[in-house]
Order: C-alpha cells, then structure tokens, then sequence
C-alpha cells in the first residue's frame, strides 16, 4: 500500500504540463487530509488537480445557494461525502418506525442535491458510497428486517447503482469495497475519529484517493485498453513446451483452479471490452494447443485479438502488438510470471503498466481486484465486439502487405460509412468514443450523456457519427463530428475525433466531404476548425493543413467556395446523411 506521506512528498514535486483538473470536495466530516491525498496521489496520475474544499458541513449550503464558493469555483468534478457514521447518528434519532424509512430519505437527499447541481454547473459529480458499519443492535437477524441500520444501507448502497445507472455525469466511488478490501480496522480508527471528526483513517486516505483517481483519469481518456499474457505460469501452470498439453495445470483441482479462475477473469474483461493479446516465448503451434485442444482451457484462440509466440524478445513483440492495434502503450497492461520479463519490459516500453505479480498464482486475483487495472465510465454493446474488430484489423495488415500500391489495398477493402446524427442508439457509442480518443482527438473534448443531450436541444449545433463497414465485416462507430454556427458565415468544428483503427484509410476525407456538403446546403462560407495540443494528440497537428485548410489567428479557415472533394475509397452507405 502506498502510504499518505508518500503522497504529501508529491505534493513538493512540479505539476508543470499536467493537464488541470479543478476538483470540489464537499463533505459532513473532516476532509482537510484528504484533500491533500487527492492532490498527491494526482501526481500519479499525471494531472494537476486543483482542490477547493468546503467548509464541514455544509453541503447543502453550498449547493443551493447560486451565490457560493462552490459555484465561483468553476469545478470539472464534485465529489460528494454524506459519511456512513453521519446518518448513523441520523438513524439513532428517529423514532423507531422512522428507522425504517432511512433509506428513501436520504436518496432523497442526494436526487434533489445532484439535480441542484446539474442545473446550475455541468461538473461530473462523484459520489462515495457508505461503507458498512453493522452496529449489532438485531443481530444477524438485521438481515431479515429493514428496521436494521446494515438493512438500511445496504440498500441505500443498491439505490445509489440504481440511480448512478440512469443519471449521466453521476458516478459512485466505491469505499464500501475498499473497507471489504483492506478490513475495517484498516479503513476507520476510532481514536482519530473521536478527536478529530475524520472517519477515514490516515493509512486507508491513498486508497480512496487513488479510486477516485482512476475514475477522473477515465473522465480525461486516461484508461487502459488492452491486456497482454504471459502464458507460462500465467494463464496456466507448467510450461507446455516441456511439460505438453496433458501436463499442464488447469482446471478444478489444486493449483490449477487459481488458473481457471484468472482465465475467467480475462474473459469478462473480453466481454467488457477490453483487447486481450498473448506475448508469449514459446513455438506458435505448440502454444496455441491449449487454446484449441484442452477442454479445461477458459480462454480460446476467438477471445485473442493478437496472439504472438516466438523466440524474440518480449519487447519486440509488444511494439508490434502496438502496431497492430494502433493504440497507445500507456493504455496497455502486460501481466507476466517472469520478474526479468517485467522489468525489461517495464524498462523498455515507458508509459506501459506492467503490474508486479505474487509469486503465488493463488494470490493472483486478490492482487489484480485491488488494482483496478480498468477503470471505465462507460459500457455499450459494442464493447463486446471489440476482440472481433481487432482480430479483423490484423487480418487487414495482413492483406495490405500483398499490394506494392496503397491505392489498390485500399480500393480492396470495399469500404462503406453511414453517416448519422446523434440518436438514442448511438449515442452511448458517441460518449465513449469521445472518452477513449487521444491521439486522432483535435480539441479532446470529452462529452457525457448529459453533453450529447444538450447538443441535441440547443440550436446552432449539428452532430454527425460515422460507421465504417468493409469487406471484413464493421468497425462499428468510428468517428464524430460536432459542428456549431458561429454567425452567418461560419461553422466551427467544436469536435472532431476518430478511432485510431481506421487511420490511414482516408476516412478523414470522406468525413470532411460530408460535412463541407452539409456547410453549403446551410450557407456558410468557411468551415474553421481548432487544433488544440495535448500530449497523445500530435498525431493530427497538421490535420487541418493536410486537408486544405488555411492558418488564421490560431484557428483554420476552409473557404468552402474553393474547396474540390477530397478523393477517398470510402462510399457512402444508404440512408447516409449529408454524404
């Protein structure tokens, strides 16, 4: 565990370059330390967060008064604390067949609160949830009775998912299972709270401040994509060169059940969305028989986006892992048994996370819970069928190394877009397109569900999201365009952001045709667009300049009267939209 003076030497280290984030906390307790944490631990991350803090208490206060330092403050994020041991002392004073009803009134409390707030700020608001504090006054029979206290907040915990689930920007910060994880003795000292108000402990404050890192990490794109294997004593026992098919440890016996249980695990994260790869020393054939042959395996050669066996070093074939996909490093996570693999790895390829696993495979899953390896804000039914889209990229690589010509290899590919505006189906594709995109991002803005509903009921903005399908099969919703009219002549690009898949395919023409046909029909004269730097988006910095547009007063000007059509292999699909 990193300890919280680990955190405040941090807080002597330069922010300089560190993306900003202006973070509000608002709690019932003492919050001085762990603001501090969150400040700390950001380093970490990368980010400069600014911390404004209340004073205690006064949540309410804050937030129904339009006036108040909450508001001047201009917070990306808002982090609400109603403390387990606050309502605790709220449940002891109601009647007894109030106690009951402790539940509905305080998520109540939070709906009215979080609507207040989303009136008047667009701040993403993070909420930590009650950690369980089961004061015994029923028993094991407070299970059977909602007049219970651990009745209560178990299901004010279930509420909170329920409303987390239908209220876009609202999103709960899980202490409950941070105590489950680290135990109570742990998370709450009693002494400290008695004399100081703080109900989270100086040795658990890291903790939560790294979860709640993790989660304004994925506000801001920071998010990890892809696992890469070991399979040698990391997906299973044994070494199947040596020891063969048979021999191997998987399965419901011994050893081989910690194995069986961390197959199970990467294929959630399969069906979750994540890239799952193999990087393994080994023949190809031999280490591929286990996926095809052993009826024990969890994990089969479909669940492998790209699967890489030989005798090079693991180094080599990560970066052409990285090629394949077209994805950063640093959104990549290698596990591997080996401690010289990790650290070579690790030493090598900067920016990839290269976690330091127990020797004992036993204690593998324990150790990856805790790490919160992939943190998301987003899940769609795409997520899905992202191995598919992948396995169907390299299939496409290996395609285009039989044309001596780009033109013929991508005249080949027989590709197709629809072009649609925002609607109700693709919209929670749009939202997390717009929270994964780094490199192929112009102004990295990421938009929430509320966001996306807001560009459809204001006037002067036009959304645009772009499929592409080839003779491969779909890539799915690969790029967004958000226009605004600026006045009677302009349009402004306040968005334009691609998936990384499909770059070099001349989609980004394809896109600007469309939105130049929709410019004119509408009268405008000039399409402008912005580039704004950041640290993954170099990629696109002479975008604009590539495709026609002139440099005017740090934006970009295309005269639309003067534009030609871009040529690209793309054709548009029936029902396309302005194409």
């Amino acid at each position: 565990m990193v300890s919280f003076n680990e955190l405040k030497k941090n807080l002597k280290k330069s922010y300089n370059g560190f993306p900003v984030v202006r973070v509000a906390v608002l709690g019932d307790t003492s919050t001085q330390l762990l603001a501090k944490a969150l400040r700390g631990a950001a380093f970490d991350y990368k980010l400069d967060l600014e911390v404004w803090e209340a004073d205690f208490d006064q949540i309410e206060n804050q937030v129904y008064d339009r006036e108040s330092e909450l508001y001047a403050y201009k917070p990306d994020v808002v982090i609400l604390f109603y403390s387990t041991h606050k309502l605790l002392v709220k449940y002891n004073k109601l009647l007894p067949q109030e106690q009951s009803q402790l539940a509905e009134k305080h998520n109540s409390t939070v709906t009215a609160v979080v609507e207040q707030l989303g009136r008047v700020t667009a701040a993403k608001i993070i909420y930590y949830n009650h950690n369980e504090i089961d004061d015994r006054v029923f028993g094991s029979f407070s299970s059977k009775t909602n007049a219970s206290f651990i009745f209560q907040l178990r299901k004010l915990n279930y509420q909170l998912m329920l409303f987390a689930s239908e209220r876009p920007g609202f999103f709960v910060c899980d202490l409950s299972t941070i105590q489950n994880l680290y135990g109570k003795a742990v998370f709450f000292q009693p002494q400290i709270y008695v004399n100081s108000e703080m109900v989270l402990s100086i040795d658990i404050l890291p903790q939560v401040a790294m979860m709640t890192l993790d989660m304004i990490s994925a506000f801001y794109g920071k998010i990890n994509k892809c696992l890469i294997l070991d399979l040698d004593n990391t997906v299973w026992g044994g070494v199947i060169g040596d020891d063969g098919i048979g021999n191997i440890q998987i399965g419901y016996l011994g050893i081989g059940k910690a194995f069986t249980e961390f197959q199970q695990w990467v294929k959630k994260l399969k069906y979750r969305g994540i890239i799952i790869c193999v990087c393994s020393k080994n023949t190809e054939a031999t280490a591929k028989e286990p996926f095809i042959h052993h009826p024990d395996m969890v994990l089969r050669l479909d669940d492998i986006s790209v699967f890489v066996a030989n005798w090079d070093n693991k180094v080599n074939n990560i970066r052409y892992i990285q090629q394949v996909l077209n994805i950063g490093f640093d959104s990549m996570v290698f596990l591997d048994d080996n401690p010289f693999e990790r650290t070579i790895v690790r030493e090598n390829i900067p920016g990839i996370t290269v976690p330091e696993l127990p020797e004992d495979p036993a204690l593998y899953l324990e150790f990856l819970y805790a790490q919160n390896l992939f943190e998301t804000i987003s899940f769609s039914r795409e997520d899905e069928e992202r191995t598919q889209q992948y396995k169907l990229n390299a299939e496409r690589s290996l395609l285009k190394q039989k044309f001596d010509r780009e033109d013929d290899y991508l005249k080949s590919l027989e590709m197709y877009s629809l072009a649609e505006p925002f609607n109700r189906f693709n919209s929670p594709r749009v939202v997390q397109l717009s929270q994964r995109s780094n490199q192929f991002n112009l102004r990295t803005i990421r938009y929430s569900e509320s966001d996306i509903d807001r560009i459809l009921s204001l006037n002067g903005y036009q959304s645009f999201s772009f499929t592409l399908d080839d003779k491969f099969g779909s890539n799915g919703l690969i790029c967004v365009v958000v226009l605004k009219g600026e006045n009677e002549t302009t349009v402004f690009i306040e968005s334009w952001f691609m998936s990384c898949r499909v770059l070099k395919r001349t989609m980004e023409k394809f896109v600007l045709n469309t939105i130049v046909k929709y410019a004119k029909e509408k009268g405008y004269q000039f399409l402008k667009g912005e580039y704004i730097a950041t640290p993954k988006n170099e990629l696109v910095k002479d975008h604009y300049q590539q495709l026609g547009f002139t440099e005017s007063k740090g934006k970009w000007l295309l005269d639309l009267k003067r534009f030609k059509a871009c040529t690209t292999f793309v054709k548009a699909a029936p029902g396309s939209f302005y194409s």
